[in-house]
């Protein structure tokens, strides 16, 4: 792993039914590579996932929780953790674990070949790494929405909606600062404040297997559409210089 300090960024939408299961993970990961921390983020839950979390902090100092101020989004979740972390690189992973952690490897190698400061996972590169499938509609809108992505915005990825990405922490304060969305497009909106910043950020293939249960419902995926057009808005304002 690259030298220096990783911290991990967990957002947290009622995960009760595997967070705890998750968190074990996690620790058992930072036991195996060093020193690293856990930052958990309650994005308003209303199960008990923040007791749940907070028995874990007070039993580990590694895990930190805080809170993003009642429910307000993937986007402004992640967000405020990532401005909120310690590390020398921040890793930021759904709760479901989705990708093994693991893989974080192959993104720390992908850094240091191409000198970049960020590299992002992605089920679209290697497609064959992909262990369980999600249910075929939602794999499928998934696909459209970066092949409209790439229309819209410009960008060259793949998969942005992969929720497993590293930053150096530098370029993360510089990206996270100007994020403007709170929703589940905020993935693109950081690529492309990166590509105004000449950040270098690269796609790498990771495993991935379907957990369920996801948060993401047909009208979030609807609003991340329209959201391409609000990141669009924002860069002719000028609001991500």
């Amino acid at each position: 792993m690259t030298a220096g300090r990783l911290s991990i960024v967990v957002p947290v939408f009622n995960e009760h039914a595997r967070l705890e299961r998750s968190l074990t993970t996690l620790l058992s990961f930072c036991d195996r590579h060093g020193a690293a921390d856990i930052v958990v983020v309650n994005d308003g839950s209303t199960d008990d996932s923040v007791a749940i979390a907070t028995h874990f902090a007070r039993r580990d100092t590694r895990i930190r929780v805080i809170d993003a101020g009642g429910h307000q989004g993937k986007g402004a979740t992640v967000r405020r953790g990532m401005l909120a972390a310690t590390g020398d690189w921040l890793l930021f992973t759904d709760a479901d674990l989705s990708t093994p952690l693991e893989d974080v490897e192959t993104l720390f190698r992908a850094v240091e070949e191409h000198t970049a400061v960020g590299a992002i996972g992605s089920r679209a590169v290697n497609r064959s790494l992909v262990g369980v499938h999600q249910a075929r509609p939602r794999e499928w809108s998934g696909r459209f929405f970066n092949v409209v992505m790439r229309a819209m915005v410009g960008l060259p990825y793949r998969d942005t909606q992969c929720g497993f990405k590293l930053y150096r922490r530098d370029a993360a304060g510089a990206i996270f600062s100007r994020q403007r969305l709170p929703g589940f497009a905020f993935d693109v909106e950081d690529l492309f404040i990166a590509a105004r910043l000449n950040l270098r950020i690269v796609e790498v293939p990771v495993r991935w297997n379907d957990a369920g249960a996801s948060s993401v419902t047909l009208a979030s995926g609807s609003r991340a559409f329209a959201d391409l057009l609000r990141i669009r808005w924002h860069a002719i304002r000028g609001d991500y210089r």
